[in-house]
């Protein structure tokens, strides 16, 4: 499946000649240009391993899609993957792949409208799917020079550890005084294609990281 809807990450194979696409763009693109954008895809049917908008995607392939109207070519090459991939391994491909190329975000609480949500879709196994977030009623505003960790445990502004992004939406969210509703995805769906759905607390209790498209 593919946060509109991401399964595996657009990208997983690290090419040493591409720097991670937060340093290689100069201007954040906006909610309302990457939801549209998103919406575009609604109706294409479902096809694994796909990226054609009409034609066919999962949650991946709708990721990539995104990416490439809002950047241009994809930042790597995308190796085939099985749709039981990361399940024997148990290694986290996808946010790996989502901390090269995307921005996590503090909090997964902290989502707003035109970021990207991973899902792990069963306890204890390994996140693989996704989303792209199309309402967020009660996003907090994003603070300036808002400090957290890497990814990969080096302080820059906007980067949590991976290990520090991994707090379901829903207690988070709890925690706040809200209940969740009225937040919106996008996101490809086997057996439905890509379709927007409320994020209901099924989803939210399994939304385990948060990114947002790099600047």
């Amino acid at each position: 499946m593919q946060f509109v809807a991401i399964t595996v990450a657009s990208f997983l194979v690290v090419d040493s000649r591409v720097r991670p696409a937060q340093d290689q763009y100069e201007l954040m693109p906006q909610p309302d240009a990457i939801i549209a954008c998103a919406r575009g895809w609604l109706g294409t049917p479902y096809h694994h391993q796909g990226s054609v908008r009409g034609a066919g995607c999962d949650c991946l392939g709708l990721i990539r899609g995104v990416w490439r109207a809002l950047y241009g070519p994809e930042p790597e090459v995308l190796p085939p993957y099985s749709r039981d991939w990361g399940n024997a391994t148990g290694s986290e491909t996808l946010l790996s792949a989502a901390c090269r190329h995307l921005i996590p975000v503090g909090c997964v609480a902290d989502a707003r409208s035109g970021d990207v949500l991973v899902f792990r879709m069963r306890d204890h196994g390994v996140a693989k799917h996704a989303g792209i977030v199309s309402a967020a009623p009660f996003a907090r505003p994003a603070l300036k020079n808002e400090s957290h960790t890497t990814c990969h445990g080096r302080a820059r502004p906007g980067h949590p550890r991976l290990a520090d992004v991994a707090q379901p939406l829903v207690d988070a969210r709890n925690k706040s005084g809200h209940d969740g509703s009225g937040w919106h995805m996008i996101h490809a769906q086997e057996g439905l294609g890509v379709v927007e759905v409320p994020l209901g607390r099924w989803w939210r209790r399994r939304a385990v990281a948060a990114f947002r498209f790099p600047s």
